[in-house]
């Protein structure tokens, strides 16, 4: 276990905002996180947040308490069988690295996720998603620590309330149990998901496209369109992607015919943040050292003298925006860390 005092999070973090942690903490085991839960004298002095890759969070002002961050990192088998096997997964395996990892072996079920910063752990919470994939697709198991009482929890995939990147970790839960392990079941005989955007005039140029051809199709296409986190700051989509009523969408359309959508049921339909946002004007737009990715208006920038104010006020200002002009109310997807 590592514990560092007033702890710069720049590099902690894929927005590089200029921020601190009171203290900042890494282990590398179940056991060191439940010694520390129930001995250390700092939980009794200030407060805790658990970050992983540092992908999906916004740190409003420096952090005035503990940051804890985990590297317990391994996979192993928890069963198989012939159509397909259950990886178990330590918390502070880099997702990237895990998707590399099963497709590698031929395993199916994640090549679409290929690419999403972050690490193992945070993919459970946030309930990942890309390319018509989400993670809560393939997981079993979700292997937790009670930060209040360091007892060990494991939620079935149905206990973790799924939903659009949403779990119960993110509000029942949030802020009380520490991902330690995520099982995720993997097919031996994958098949492939190409419907969703223009996944699958990229993968159709292969004669007989494999996972790998897929993974490669999708790294191709995010980074054409999403900077790397680690040249330009920013933490992925910063907006989640309305869900609608029909009658709602179907007005939309009369004003903007080329309008792309998704319908979800026979009640809602799902809308691009993206397209809204870029149709509104924001393409490009800068307020101080934030801005609006040129290639993804989904993505706030840090322009490399960004503020935490610059960032917030741009995404208020692009709220404000899309409620005037289609009467949608945007949701962050980004976490706003207090």
């Amino acid at each position: 276990m590592r514990i560092e005092e007033h702890c710069p999070l720049q590099e902690k973090h894929t927005f590089h905002l200029p921020v601190k942690a009171r203290y900042y903490v890494e282990y590398d085991t179940v056991d060191e996180l439940c010694a520390f839960l129930k001995d250390s004298p700092l939980l009794r002095q200030y407060p805790l947040y658990h970050i992983g890759g540092g992908s999906n969070l916004l740190f409003l002002h420096d952090y005035p308490g503990v940051v804890l961050h985990s590297a317990i990192r391994y996979v192993e088998t928890v069963s198989e069988d012939s159509d397909s096997l259950v990886l178990r997964v330590g918390a502070g395996v880099v997702w990237d690295d895990f998707v590399a990892y099963c497709v590698e072996h031929d395993w199916g079920g994640v090549e679409n996720l290929s690419l999403i910063p972050g690490e193992v752990g945070a993919s459970a919470v946030q309930n990942i998603g890309a390319y018509g994939v989400e993670v809560k697709d393939v997981i079993e198991k979700v292997e937790t620590i009670d930060m209040r009482t360091a007892q060990p929890r494991v939620f079935t995939q149905e206990e973790c309330a799924y939903g659009y990147r949403d779990s119960i970790f993110k509000n029942r839960y949030r802020g009380q149990y520490v991902v330690t392990a995520v099982q995720y079941r993997l097919q031996k005989k994958a098949t492939l998901h190409l419907d969703y955007g223009n996944l699958r005039e990229v993968v159709t140029r292969c004669a007989c496209p494999t996972l790998s051809d897929v993974r490669q199709a999708v790294i191709e296409i995010r980074q054409a369109k999403l900077p790397d986190p680690d040249k330009i700051g920013n933490a992925g989509s910063f907006f989640k992607n309305p869900v609608v009523p029909v009658a709602h969408y179907e007005a939309l359309k009369k004003r903007f015919p080329d309008m792309p959508h998704y319908p979800v049921d026979e009640q809602w339909v799902k809308l691009p943040a993206g397209w809204l946002i870029d149709r509104a004007g924001w393409r490009g737009k800068s307020h101080g050292g934030a801005g609006v990715y040129e290639k993804q208006s989904l993505v706030l920038v840090n322009r490399g003298t960004a503020t935490v104010g610059d960032i917030t006020g741009l995404a208020d200002e692009i709220v404000r925006s899309i409620k005037a002009t289609y009467d949608i109310e945007l949701s962050p997807e980004v976490n706003y860390i207090e």
